[in-house]
């Protein structure tokens, strides 16, 4: 028997390259990438063929932090995300595919996802 904590991350990295195989099979279209803490949330548009990363925003940008206050984190999602699409049209991205990693397309992914989507990105 393995350790229930080993499983646990067997099972997650398994899930998180089973979607990842999929994202990857829109060759020329950047990868947004999500994080989800229990606190936070990050993302990030990764240009995998040249490995860098494009535009990323999280709810830790100290630029942002202080319109969160009051806010719940499903709320502070859909800000990341409207702030994700106006950072990625400043870099010249429109097209991404969604990498939802391990995280079912719920709550404050599904909200970023959404919000990034009205912003004006096509996923």
């Amino acid at each position: 028997m393995t350790n229930p904590k080993k499983r646990k991350t067997l099972r997650r990295r398994r899930s998180t390259m089973s979607v990842r195989r999929k994202v990857r099979r829109n060759v020329g279209r950047p990868r947004l990438s999500v994080f989800r803490s229990l606190k936070n949330i990050y993302c990030q548009i990764i240009d995998d063929e040249s490995g860098r990363t494009l535009a990323s925003v999280s709810s830790r940008d100290k630029d942002l932090r202080g319109s969160f206050a009051g806010l719940k984190k499903t709320e502070v999602a859909t800000a990341v995300g409207t702030e994700l699409a106006g950072r990625a049209k400043a870099a010249g991205v429109v097209k991404v595919a969604f990498d939802r990693g391990y995280y079912k397309f719920h709550g404050r992914v599904k909200a970023l996802a959404e919000a990034a989507r009205q912003g004006g990105l096509e996923f």
